[in-house]
């Protein structure tokens, strides 16, 4: 049973993006009620693959705005990627009877549940958005985050915001999208808000999460006061630009906001990285060279005359694209689009080693998203619907990364979890055992790669493996967890601020295995081993991610106590 328990439900919940983010973050997070609906198709395809992947316990295949809240399990995290629409009151009530409107504004579908959950609303919110909502709409900047804002205020809750392009901190896509957490004010988190400017910039879930620097000169402060209607006519009138920074927080309806530049220095996740051998690719996605010139029209430069609805003639002009896409960045955003042969610009085209050119597989779209390999497969959904529904999704990197944060903040712990979103799950389809029995040559296994850059100015640390904890450094998980004997034990005169890398020493080998060091924290054993007799014992904690081996096994003096080695990676490279 978990230590912790953190009851969520996921609204708008697609193929499982926040699930699998939030179970990859810690095995505390429980998902135990989720909606997914589809209006105006016939086929569900997302609840398919949802059922599929996660069973039927808690799935709601139903309209939201049909579900009485009664129906709802308490819960204490709400998460939901909920669609970008018109907030607007006035356009709620007109258009789509307001809180028990049709699919539309499901934004107040989310308002209805907590507020009719009352004294037992969730104390967590996690929710996500397009980047352009801050903004929205260029009739009036910023409303309908104004809309938001206040409404959770209303309901108690402090609430922070980040737009983050999961690229930007080693990500596979270029993706941008706005996160939105929030804590009821009677909450473990709420309560640890001391300083606004603090909070964003340093201490805060999202801070914590992805750190930032602030760009200069953008900082402010604003209050966004009267009812929700009010703001919904009234809101930012007549002026150009939103005044919502691409961070900030809201407590009881004062915000503090910031424009945010991104820190990042590990490694990075390329297009190409995530590509599958050419051979594995089916035929019907390589284009043809009868079909490539009608490509390569889609993706170059163009200008086009064209006539507008009133009649007057005028210009439509694009620049260029990349063609085909570069394998040594992140791929491009994908789009709902994605899917089917017909030639477009937004699609994505790799070159193959053989010359070819090809769309992307399902597989590898779930992959930029980092979802498990085939994910979306379904006897039922087509490939085109496996593009579409890795349109809709989120990158699972990101919400895992938060998930980590927000349970750090709420327990004052680094949270533990079986499985990481790099682990696979079983995925179809399923092949027989014996199938490759009889084969010579080895098989390759196509799974993500990284890419990275050595840099041998850095200090690295090597650190003896005890015994009993070898074999777990032999393995290939891509993190791993180093403990020190005792926090006593660690030298004090190695200083940890401005160690990089690190390297395992295996007893009676010596040194192979590179990795970088993500974080260094006070732990204990038990993280690793629930069974040992002192697992409470306080230790230094190395959170580290595998980069790379030497060819093989180098031998290095240990100078503390035997057991450790401060050194420069470029004295250990030659």
């Amino acid at each position: 049973m978990f230590k912790h328990h953190i009851k969520v439900v996921e609204l708008f919940a697609g193929v499982g993006g926040f699930r699998i983010g939030l179970e990859g973050a810690s095995d505390a997070y429980d998902t135990i009620w989720n909606n997914q609906w589809e209006p105006s198709t016939t086929q569900q395809d997302a609840s398919l693959v949802y059922r599929a992947r996660f069973g039927s316990a808690g799935h709601c295949n139903k309209d939201i705005n049909l579900v009485p809240t009664e129906e709802i399990p308490d819960h204490d995290l709400l998460v939901g990627g909920f669609p970008c629409q018109d907030y607007s009151v006035a356009a709620s009530l007109s258009k789509s009877g307001g809180i028990e409107g049709k699919k539309g504004v499901l934004w107040w579908q989310i308002y209805r549940i907590l507020l009719e959950k009352g004294e037992k609303r969730p104390k967590y919110l996690f929710f996500e958005n397009v980047d352009r909502l801050l903004g929205s709409p260029a009739t009036q900047r910023g409303r309908d985050f104004a809309i938001i804002l206040s409404s959770l205020a209303d309901l108690g809750y402090v609430v922070e915001w980040r737009i983050i392009n999961a690229a930007d901190y080693g990500m596979p896509q270029r993706r941008r999208r706005t996160y939105i957490v929030g804590y009821h004010d009677k909450s473990v988190v709420a309560k640890k808000v001391e300083s606004e400017s603090d909070w964003v910039k340093f201490d805060g879930v999202m801070a914590q999460a992805f750190p930032f620097l602030e760009r200069e000169g953008t900082a402010s402060t604003f209050d966004i006061v009267g009812s929700v209607n009010e703001v919904s006519t009234s809101f930012n009138v007549g002026k150009k630009n939103s005044p919502f920074g691409n961070a900030g927080i809201m407590i009881k309806r004062h915000v503090f906001t910031v424009d945010a530049d991104p820190i990042y220095e590990g490694p990075i996740q390329t297009l190409g990285d995530n590509l599958v051998d050419e051979d594995f690719v089916p035929d019907e996605f390589f284009i043809s060279d009868t079909e490539l010139p009608k490509w390569q029209y889609e993706k170059g430069s163009k200008k086009i005359k064209r006539v507008s609805k009133e009649g007057y003639e005028y210009i439509y002009s694009e620049g260029g694209m990349a063609f085909p896409d570069y394998l040594d960045k992140p791929s491009r955003t994908i789009i709902t689009g994605e899917g089917g042969t017909a030639p477009s610009r937004f699609k994505h085209i790799v070159a193959t080693t053989s010359g070819r050119h090809r769309r992307l597989i399902p597989l590898e779209l779930e992959r930029l998203n980092m979802f498990p390999d085939n994910h979306t497969f379904h006897p039922a959904v087509t490939n085109g619907r496996r593009a579409f529904l890795m349109g809709n999704a989120l990158v699972c990197g990101v919400v895992q990364e938060i998930g980590k944060s927000l349970y750090k903040l709420i327990y004052d712990e680094m949270p533990v979890s079986s499985r990481p979103i790099y682990l696979q799950r079983n995925k179809q389809p399923v092949l027989s055992p014996g199938l490759f029995a009889d084969e010579e040559t080895e098989l390759v296994v196509n799974k993500p790669r990284k890419t990275y850059t050595i840099d041998p100015s850095k200090r690295l640390l090597v650190g003896l493996v005890k015994e009993d904890n070898e074999k777990y450094f032999l393995t290939k998980e891509p993190n791993k967890i180093y403990y020190t004997g005792s926090i006593e034990g660690f030298p004090s005169t190695i200083a940890l601020n401005k160690l990089f890398y690190f390297m395992p020493y295996i007893k009676g080998q010596g040194i192979r295995d590179l990795y970088l060091i993500k974080v260094v924290r006070v732990g204990s054993k038990s993280e690793l081993y629930p069974d040992v007799t002192d697992k409470k014992a306080p230790r230094l904690v190395f959170e580290l991610e595998f980069l790379e081996s030497l060819a093989e096994y180098k031998s290095i003096r240990l100078n503390f106590q035997r057991a450790f080695a401060d050194t420069f990676l470029g004295k250990i490279l030659g």
